[in-house]
């Protein structure tokens, strides 16, 4: 099903005090890429196993992990069920994730935001099951046991030599599968998209060492805040490397990385590796917000 034998491209962004390289898992495929993909693949193999011929799955409008179940649907064989934060999204136009997820197929179902806060009770699910008959469910932001395993695989042997690994955090499944595959020798940095702290708890359901943190100053207001410094910052780093980062999630985390090298949280000669988790497909949404706001939008 899935290529296991992925090589990425890291890019070195160096000087005299440090070493900083972006694993490019964004590489991985044009819209199933970096985390979603990790996430899916045991997923989707398991899905398989047990005969299930529909996925369903939870997010919002502007979901990376909607467009990385639509699409891997649609390419693996599995129709697909998106449930949809805001029922009265239901009633407007559609914005290009969930033009893209429908084009792929999935059926778009939504509901209230008070409703979408059951989305892990069982009589919640129950009522999907009688509505749409037997499906196999993938949490929202695909994290499991089974995606965790899935990220696991990010670090390879390589990466040994690196003094600090950071990513950003959405769910909290990649950074458990990053935590557990890295050495006693490494520290894991996670740059949550949400303010919230709870997150804390959902990594520590997964991961098996302690070797990590949460850098808590980079969040911008949330997942569908932006201001004015982070639209420069994305767009200065495209330019100056030819790396396009997204506005929720690697745009803060890479923001936070360097902000961090200003003001000495590293020592001096530390190897970093900053995970280039995807979600490119993001940025139009978000640019669909900058323009209705008449602010500068991310280039792509």
């Amino acid at each position: 099903m899935f290529n296991t034998s992925i090589n990425n491209q890291s890019i070195s962004v160096s000087n005299t005090t440090f070493c900083l390289e972006i694993k490019r898992e964004d590489f991985i495929h044009p819209v199933i890429s970096g985390n979603k993909y990790r996430k899916l693949k045991y997923n989707l193999v398991k899905a398989k196993d047990l005969n299930s011929k529909s996925l369903l799955t939870f997010g919002g409008a502007f979901s990376n992990h909607i467009a990385a179940v639509a699409s891997a649907g649609k390419e693996y064989g599995f129709s697909t069920i998106g449930v949809i934060r805001g029922e009265e999204l239901e009633f407007k136009e559609m914005n290009s994730t969930l033009q893209f997820a429908k084009a792929c197929g999935m059926h778009l179902k939504f509901v209230s935001r008070e409703d979408y806060r059951n989305k892990t009770n069982t009589d919640f699910i129950d009522k999907l099951k009688n509505e749409f008959d037997d499906f196999y469910l993938i949490p929202e932001g695909g994290t499991n046991d089974l995606a965790v395993k899935g990220c696991e695989e990010i670090l390879q042997t390589e990466d040994l030599k690196f003094d600090y690994i950071c990513c950003a955090v959405g769910t909290g499944g990649t950074i458990s599968g990053i935590i557990n595959a890295s050495r006693e020798h490494q520290k894991i940095l996670g740059f949550p998209a949400l303010k919230n702290d709870f997150i804390q708890q959902d990594i520590r359901k997964f991961a098996n060492r302690d070797n990590w943190q949460l850098v808590t100053d980079y969040h911008f207001g949330g997942y569908g805040k932006i201001k004015p410094e982070l639209i420069t910052f994305i767009n200065t780093f495209k330019k100056e490397y030819n790396i396009p980062l997204d506005p929720i999630y690697t745009g803060k985390m890479l923001f936070g990385i360097f902000d961090l090298m200003d003001k000495g949280f590293f020592p001096k000669g530390s190897k970093i590796l900053a995970i280039h988790t995807g979600g490119l497909q993001g940025i139009n949404g978000m640019n669909e917000i900058l323009r209705r706001k008449n602010l500068p939008q991310i280039e792509i």
